[in-house]
């Protein structure tokens, strides 16, 4: 049981003394770039489903 404490203890230490917190102002940068980020990798696989949709309904009507 005194592990589990030791490592409590460690862990408050660490997260309190030695972990470099960003600024609230630092925070809501990169929420933002994040943001933006996950909008453009949306749009594009939206793109190539819609393109690859398209092909292959042309391929598929080609067929019949």
């Amino acid at each position: 049981m005194s592990a589990v404490t030791e490592y409590i203890k460690e862990s408050y230490i660490e997260m309190t003394e030695k972990v470099t917190w960003p600024t609230w102002r630092e925070l809501q940068s990169s929420a933002i770039l994040v943001l933006v980020a996950a909008l453009i990798i949306a749009l594009l696989v939206f793109g190539m489903d819609q393109i690859i949709g398209y092909v292959l309904r042309t391929f598929y009507s080609s067929l019949a």
